[in-house]
C-alpha cells in the first residue's frame, strides 16, 4: 500500500471534490450538444428533406471524429497532460455547437458534427486521468460517478429544455444557446481546473492525491515517455480487450436511446412531440440517481468497510450490465408507462456499472499509460456509438418497429458480459511492457 492509501481521505487537499464537480459541470454541458440532435430530429428533416437513415449518419458523424481522436488523444493525454488538453478540446467544441446553429445546409451541418466530435474526444479519458489523479482508489467509484451521471442527467433534463426552446424559438437557436453555454464553461475550466502539481505548489507538496503506484498510473506527469507502455502493448492484454469490449456494448445501448429515444416514443408509441420531450427524461432521471448511489457511493462505502474490493466492483460491473437486458422489454411494449418501465431498468442498470468501468482504466493501467488505456476504451465505445444510430436507422425503416433494433443491443450486451467475465478477469494493474520484456 501506497502512501496515499495509507492517508486518512480527510487529509488530502478538498480540492479534489472541487476537480469531480468541475469535471461533471463540463459533461453536462457538453452532452446538451449531443442531445440537441436527437431533440431536432423532426425539424432537420423538414430543414433539409433528409430521411431516417440520413439522420442516422447525421447522429453518427459525432462520433466518426470522436472515435478517430481516441487512440491518438491517449497518447496526448499521458504527454501533456489534462489541463493543456482540456482547454483546447472544450473551445473547440463550444465552435462547433455555433457552426451548427448557423450553417446553411446539410454537408455544413455534417462538418460542425465532425468538429464536435475533435473538440469532445478528450472528455471521458481526461476525465478517468484526472480521478486518477486527484483520488486514492477507494473514493474513485463515486467521484467518477460525479461526472459520468452528469451524461445521464443532461439528457434528463436537456432533452426536455432544449426541446421546449425548439418549439418555442426554432432548432438553430437551440444550438447558438447550447454553444453560449459551452464558451461559458471554457472559460471556468481555463480559471478553475488544475494539475495536482499545480495545486501542490499552492497548498503544500503532499496535499493532493496522487498515483496508486501499486494499481494505477497517476503519477505519469511526473515520468519519462519511455516508461509508458506502448499502444501496440496495451492492445495486446486480454484485461484491457475485455474492458474495451464489455463498454462498448454499454455505449451501444446508450447511443441508441440517446438519438433514437424521442423518436421511438413519438413514432412507435404515438406520443406528441411535446410529451416525448418530456417522457424522454424519465429514464435519464432514473439512471442519474442509480449510478451516483449504486455505482459511486454504494462501492466506495462498501470498498471502505473492507469488502474484496474486486469482488465489489466485478458484480456491479457484470450486474449492472445484464440489467441493461432490459431493453429487450421495451422492444413488445404497448403503451408509454411500459416502455419508459423496462427503459430506467436498462439505463439505470447500465449506469450503476458505468463508474466502474470509468475507474477501472487507472487501476489495470500499466504506469504512464492511463490515457493510453482510456483511448482504447472509449475508442471502442465509439464504434458502437457510430453503429447504433445508423443500425437503428436501416433496422426501423426496414422493420418499421424498433423491436429488433432493441433485440440487437441485447444481443451485443451479452457479448460484452462474455468479455467481462473471460477476458478482464481480475482488476488489477497489467505489468508494464518493460518488466513483460525483461520476463521472457
Amino acid at each position: 500500500m501506497t502512501t496515499v492509501d495509507r492517508r486518512d481521505s480527510k487529509s488530502l487537499s478538498p480540492y479534489r471534490w472541487n476537480i469531480a464537480w468541475l469535471l461533471g459541470l463540463g459533461v453536462l454541458v457538453n452532452y446538451f450538444d449531443r442531445v440537441n440532435l436527437s431533440v431536432s430530429h423532426e425539424a432537420l428533416i423538414t430543414t433539409f428533406g433528409i430521411s431516417n437513415i440520413v439522420f442516422g449518419y447525421l447522429s453518427g458523424a459525432y462520433n466518426w471524429t470522436y472515435a478517430l481522436c481516441q487512440l491518438p488523444i491517449g497518447v496526448l493525454l499521458d504527454r501533456f497532460g489534462v489541463k493543456r488538453v482540456g482547454r483546447i478540446s472544450t473551445f473547440l467544441w463550444s465552435i462547433a455547437s455555433f457552426g451548427a446553429a448557423t450553417t446553411p445546409n446539410l454537408g455544413g451541418f455534417f462538418a460542425a458534427r465532425l468538429v464536435l466530435g475533435v473538440g469532445e474526444a478528450p472528455t471521458f479519458p481526461a476525465n478517468a486521468k484526472a480521478i486518477g489523479q486527484w483520488f486514492p482508489a477507494k473514493e474513485r467509484s463515486f467521484a467518477t460517478s460525479i461526472f459520468d451521471a452528469a451524461a445521464k442527467f443532461s439528457s434528463a433534463i436537456g432533452v426536455p429544455l432544449i426541446g421546449f426552446m425548439l418549439l418555442s424559438v426554432g432548432w438553430r437557436m437551440s444550438f447558438a444557446v447550447t454553444g453560449l453555454i459551452s464558451l461559458g464553461y471554457f472559460l471556468l475550466f481555463v480559471k478553475a481546473y488544475r494539475d495536482p502539481e499545480d495545486q501542490a505548489q499552492r497548498g503544500g507538496v503532499g496535499q493532493t492525491a496522487s498515483a496508486d503506484t501499486t494499481q494505477s498510473s497517476d503519477v505519469e506527469l511526473r515520468m519519462s515517455a519511455e516508461s509508458s507502455s506502448s499502444l501496440g502493448y496495451l492492445l495486446r492484454q486480454r484485461k484491457v480487450l475485455g474492458l474495451a469490449l464489455g463498454f462498448g456494448s454499454y455505449n451501444y445501448i446508450f447511443y441508441l436511446l440517446l438519438t433514437w429515444l424521442p423518436s421511438y416514443l413519438s413514432a412507435a408509441l404515438h406520443i406528441d412531440l411535446r410529451h416525448s420531450f418530456l417522457y424522454t427524461g424519465v429514464p435519464w432521471l432514473c439512471a442519474t440517481v442509480i449510478e451516483l448511489i449504486v455505482g459511486g457511493w454504494l462501492v466506495d462505502f462498501l470498498i471502505a468497510r473492507g469488502w474484496d474490493a474486486n469482488r465489489v466492483r466485478k458484480i456491479t460491473l457484470i450486474g449492472g450490465t445484464a440489467f441493461g437486458l432490459g431493453i429487450l422489454g421495451a422492444a413488445h411494449a404497448h403503451d408509454a408507462t411500459q416502455a419508459l418501465l423496462w427503459i430506467s431498468i436498462s439505463i439505470s442498470g447500465l449506469s450503476a456499472a458505468a463508474p466502474v468501468g470509468w475507474s477501472i482504466p487507472s487501476l489495470i493501467a500499466p504506469r504512464g499509460s492511463v490515457g493510453k488505456v482510456g483511448g482504447i476504451m472509449n475508442f471502442s465505445n465509439q464504434l458502437s456509438g457510430i453503429a447504433a444510430p445508423i443500425v437503428t436507422g436501416y433496422v426501423v425503416s426496414a422493420t418499421h418497429s424498433f423491436a429488433w433494433a432493441f433485440a440487437i443491443s441485447a444481443g451485443y450486451l451479452l457479448v460484452g458480459i462474455a468479455g467481462y467475465i473471460v477476458l478482464l478477469g481480475r482488476i488489477e494493474r497489467v505489468p508494464d511492457q518493460s518488466a513483460a520484456l525483461r520476463s521472457i
